[in-house]
């Protein structure tokens, strides 16, 4: 069972988690753009493609798979899950199981906007959100949305373009200014239309992120929550897992509407006593070893059902207090 991790970048222990669980039944294959990413260091195989949105990506891939006779694709890359459902049906006639939740899913997640609303629709509470200048100012006036509040792209990815404003002035600069940033940024190759830039109130209260599991048919099996300690670079630095059973139930929410596939990577901030979702990522992200090292093994359960086994939901819940830290350490990337 050889298994092809796409835009493979710096995730080094994600290919290690799931060379744990293969062991021997199976090689661990790392594509990204560059042969020098670190993550490729843990690849038994290791290969170089162009940009995702190359014309030439698809075919890129599909060679790689028909090549190292890849059972399955696992992304670590916002802007090629969309890219890669689209093209579904040829990975399908290679026999290659893609991790990647449907086109819908997908667009709900990679649009803000789109996540707000769906968010809100199955009952779930967001932070107050806009994606017109002159209406978020007209509910500013109105005293419905009040200062701080955060500015970033509408179809972002990670922290790219993440701003803060604390007055009608400071709006309206750093809004012009993210217009201009995002259409030179790889972004602008995402965006869509003219209101790509998300205005939204902004929820100071505690942290946490979600590893929301689901089966490849999207049933939800488990979820891990995370407080979060510190963060570096958007990602989640220091964390703790906590047995919260009104998080985990948000999380149990969103998996069993949604009907993704494989992980949904939740941010979910507390203010006075209410969870409010702030961000949907249908893929691995940084906080997913905060939950592995505590004893999640997603990645057994992605290998046995993709041998048609059945596993014990059990193995995917976290020993709870258990706290970690991120820290650099140097990996050989010579070819």
């Amino acid at each position: 069972m050889n298994i092809l991790f796409t835009c493979a970048g710096r995730r080094t222990y994600l290919l290690k988690y799931f060379k744990e669980q293969l062991g021997d039944d199976g090689l661990i294959i790392g594509a990204d753009m560059q042969l020098s990413a670190p993550a490729l260091s843990a690849a038994d195989i290791k290969e170089q493609v162009p940009t995702v949105y190359a014309d030439n990506y698809i075919d890129c891939v599909l060679d790689i798979c028909r090549r190292h006779d890849i059972r399955t694709v696992i992304s670590l890359n916002d802007l090629e899950l969309p890219i890669l459902s689209a093209n579904r049906g040829r990975f399908e006639k290679e026999r290659v199981t893609l991790l990647v939740s449907r086109q819908e899913v997908i667009d709900i997640c990679f649009d803000k906007y789109r996540t707000a609303e769906y968010v809100a629709s199955i009952g779930l509470n967001t932070p107050l959100t806009f994606v017109n200048l002159d209406k978020a100012k007209e509910a500013i006036t109105d005293g419905k949305l009040a200062f701080p509040l955060v500015l970033k792209p509408r179809w972002g990815s990670g922290s790219i373009g993440i701003e803060f404003v604390n007055d009608i002035e400071e709006l309206e600069e750093v809004y012009a200014m993210l217009l201009k940033k995002v259409k030179k940024s790889i972004l602008a190759t995402a965006s869509q239309g003219d209101e790509y830039i998300l205005i939204q109130e902004k929820i100071e209260g505690q942290e946490y992120g979600l590893d929301v599991m689901n089966d490849l048919r999207g049933n939800n099996r488990g979820v891990s929550v995370k407080k979060k300690l510190a963060m570096r670079a958007g990602e989640t630095d220091k964390a703790q897992t906590v047995d919260n059973p009104a998080i985990r139930n948000v999380g149990h929410r969103l998996g069993e509407q949604l009907r993704h596939i494989g992980n949904l990577d939740v941010d979910v901030s507390e203010k006075d006593g209410i969870y409010y979702v702030l961000e949907l990522n249908p893929r691995f992200g940084g906080g997913f070893p905060f939950s592995y090292e505590a004893g999640v093994n997603f990645p057994k359960a992605i290998i046995e059902w993709l041998k048609g086994n059945e596993i014990n939901n059990s193995i995917l819940i976290p020993t709870y207090g258990k706290t970690f830290a991120k820290c650099d350490y140097l990996v050989s990337t010579d070819n």
